[in-house]
């Protein structure tokens, strides 16, 4: 099968590289809802101008549309997407399940793909993505290639294949919103991952001030074998935030690859070319069977570089330097244990000669401008003839063939063909020849000067009668002009425009108000039930077994389950995302990301009894939820609202911080000293914020929602005293 190469565009810089490297298609931002609100990104502008460049080689563009959306941004969302959809990209991906569905109803031949926010881990949420009419699942980084060749539903599969790694599933962390409302579902994402973290077991030092939560980057290229044998449509570069070099450089190396069965015999070169460019170590991913270990790196979560050579000495002004690999002035370098760092303006050889270049093997001398007093490892973090090397764009050219046709009594026919289009152009009559004819060499020599056209003939077939005239002028012109008419073809992206003009008709179910109560252990479950809270979720399957003949209790699901359906019991609450209209007594977690009124109607419609509402959202945005509801709808919402509890921030495939499984004594404290619990549940680390969050305007919103107590280490006493202050 073909493979296509997907690379980001953080800006227009990067898109062209993009292109000239070998791009199969490209993904980018708006100015909105795209989840790197910090990249450059694109106006309306240079959407249309970038869209024409993509369409001239053949690149697709599919453009990030995956943030979550409250409300009040609805109109300006769906606005946009009739905006990207009338210039004619070819796909949009979306996170947010209301804004999916209405955009599938709405604009039914719009290609609509699963944002990695989405978090597809499981077969049965591609199933339900593909039933919705959803054309690609971008899957869960999560996911082993084996788990993903096991998905035998017929959507196109995508991957990421290189690059950044989120430690938290995607879609379901609340870390960086939690920490500084900066929310990564909103693609404003601080960091919290690449902070240092000490992590402690009740009050002893485990780790102190390590990077415990930051990866490494993923690189599949020595594995790309394996990819290029399995069903994967897309192979996924991450990077819009990086620099257009570091884009051109990484879609070269994968392009090369693809084209070369991975049968690159300077793969080693290239990696440790890469690794002067952005480094934070590599790693094969969970897409791999990697291990904890392996995916992580505590040391720093900054670009390493590439070891190059030993501090021999230090002074006050200078440092003495052993390099095995060439070194240039203009370069960076690193030294690994300090971490300190430096440009070389100037750089001096053995005999203390200024330099322009120093080889493998030999020993030079730079100014000590950072300080340095011991001797050290040292990193080149940049190689500045690669990176100048890197900004002149290679030359992309799309293949076309040319057929003249030059018959005695006729018009000169000249056709041009890029595979897809044929396109041609009479002339004037052919002439017999007075004296000289043309040749057929001579005609195609003409035909073949595409100069500085985006073409190449790779086959020009003349059909010609013998002892012709045509003059040259003639056939540069004909060329012209269908080369001019092939570029606007090409760049033509009008498309059938269909838009529904949808009625959405409320299937809600009845409002509850009330308490509901998550307890973990059966202390905070007994104290639940002999209070009457009108639900009970329980998260241990033994201790809800003894609850399970009671209407009111609900188990609560396991969170990214690659068979979440086999785990159901007879009432559940879900995080993920299945086509629960096939089972009853569903409540949705604030997992599922309800953040306005079309993922709550969309639930409903799946026969979801009730929702929670994001955490995410404000107490004025849960009140504005449930007036737009009721205005659009003319009856209340069924939901839940979270009052008090520790909201789970970050769940993280495997035990990154080798835990004791489900020892509920372990905390990370980040350099606020905001203090968060952590444990290990035998297949998830889970981490739950620093703070208990609690709702100011409960008066107003009991009156319209269910009111939620989630616990986490409350003792019985705690538990009776909390429940009984929201009664």
């Amino acid at each position: 099968m073909k493979h296509e190469l997907l690379v980001p565009a953080g800006d227009m810089a990067s898109l062209q590289q993009a292109i000239a490297n070998g791009a199969d298609a490209v993904y980018l931002g708006c100015q909105n809802f795209g989840a790197r609100k910090f990249a450059a990104n694109f106006t309306n502008e240079e959407l249309v101008q970038g869209l024409k460049l993509c369409h001239l080689y053949g690149v697709k563009m599919y453009v990030t549309m995956n943030t979550l959306v409250k409300d009040n941004e609805v109109p300006m969302f769906l606005g946009q997407i009739e905006f990207l959809y009338k210039i004619g990209v070819d796909a949009v991906l979306i996170q947010d399940f209301g804004m999916l569905c209405l955009v599938r109803e709405k604009y039914p031949n719009l290609e609509v793909h699963a944002s990695t926010q989405a978090n597809t881990s499981a077969k049965e949420t591609a199933e339900l993505f593909y039933n919705l009419g959803v054309k690609r699942v971008v899957f869960s980084r999560e996911l082993s290639l084996k788990e993903i060749e096991s998905i035998t539903v017929p959507i196109e599969k995508e991957v990421f294949i290189h690059g950044a790694l989120c430690i938290s599933y995607s879609g379901c962390c609340l870390m960086s919103s939690m920490q500084g409302s900066r929310s990564g579902n909103r693609g404003e994402c601080t960091g919290s991952c690449r902070l240092p973290y000490t992590l402690k077991k009740e009050d002893r030092v485990i780790e102190e001030n390590k990077y415990l939560l930051s990866t490494k980057e993923l690189n599949t290229s020595r594995h790309f074998t394996e990819l290029l044998d399995s069903s994967i449509t897309s192979f996924k570069i991450e990077g819009r935030m990086k620099s257009p070099e570091y884009v051109g450089f990484i879609t070269r190396l994968y392009r090369k690859l693809i084209d070369t069965y991975n049968q690159d015999p300077q793969l080693e070169e290239e990696n440790d070319a890469l690794k002067t460019i952005f480094n934070r170590g590599f790693t094969d991913g969970r897409l791999f069977n990697c291990t904890d270990e392996e995916l992580m790196n505590t040391n720093t979560p900054n670009h390493i570089g590439l070891e190059i050579g030993k501090v021999l000495e230090v002074t006050k002004d200078k440092i003495k330097i052993q390099v095995d690999r060439e070194l240039n002035q203009e370069d960076g370098i690193r030294f690994l244990t300090s971490g300190k760092g430096l440009i070389l303006n100037y750089l001096y050889d053995e005999s203390g000669k200024l330099t322009n270049s120093i080889p493998a093997g030999g020993i030079c001398y730079v100014d000590n401008k950072v300080e340095l007093t011991d001797k050290d490892t040292v990193c080149k973090t940049l190689d500045h003839k690669l990176m100048e090397n890197l900004k002149v764009l290679p030359p992309r050219k799309v293949n076309v063939t040319f057929k003249v046709t030059a018959k005695l009594g006729k018009p000169l026919n000249m056709l041009i063909s890029d595979g897809t289009n044929s396109l041609q152009i009479n002339g004037e009559v052919v002439q017999m020849a007075n004296t000289a004819p043309i040749s057929d060499s001579r005609i195609r020599e003409q035909v073949e000067k595409l100069g500085d056209t985006p073409f190449i003939s790779t086959a020009t077939i003349i059909e010609s009668d013998d002892n012709i005239f045509i003059n040259i002028k003639e056939i540069n012109e004909l060329r012209r002009a269908l080369t001019t008419n092939l570029i606007n073809v090409r760049t033509n992206s009008n498309k059938e425009i269909l838009v529904n003009n949808i009625t959405l008709e409320a299937v809600t179910p009845k409002m509850e108000t009330g308490i509901s109560v998550y307890g973990r252990t059966e202390d905070q479950v007994s104290v639940a039930d002999r209070l009457n809270a009108n639900r009970i979720y329980i998260d241990d399957k033994s201790n809800y077994k003894g609850y399970r003949h009671k209407e009111n209790t609900y188990y609560v699901l396991p969170r990214v389950l690659f068979e979440p359906t086999t785990e159901l019991e007879r009432k559940n609450i879900v995080s993920d995302y299945f086509d629960f209209s096939q089972y009853e007594g569903i409540i949705g977690n604030y997992g599922l990301n309800v953040y306005n009124i079309y993922t709550a109607y969309y639930l409903y419609k799946m026969k979801v009894q009730s929702v929670t509402l994001s955490v995410e959202l404000t107490e004025d945005e849960i009140i504005n939820f449930i007036n737009t509801y009721v205005n659009t709808f003319k009856v209340y919402p069924n939901i839940e609202v979270l009052a008090y509890g520790r909201v789970e921030n970050m769940i993280i495939s495997g035990n990154i911080l080798n835990l004791k499984e489900k020892d509920y004594t372990y905390t990370l404290t980040d350099p606020k000293e905001n203090i968060f619990p952590v444990f290990y549940d035998g297949r998830l680390t889970h981490v739950l914020n620093y703070e208990n969050k609690k709702l100011e305007k409960i008066d107003i919103i009991k009156k319209y929602a269910t009111i939620r107590i989630d616990f986490f280490n409350e003792d019985s006493k705690e538990a009776l005293s909390i429940i009984k202050k929201y009664q």
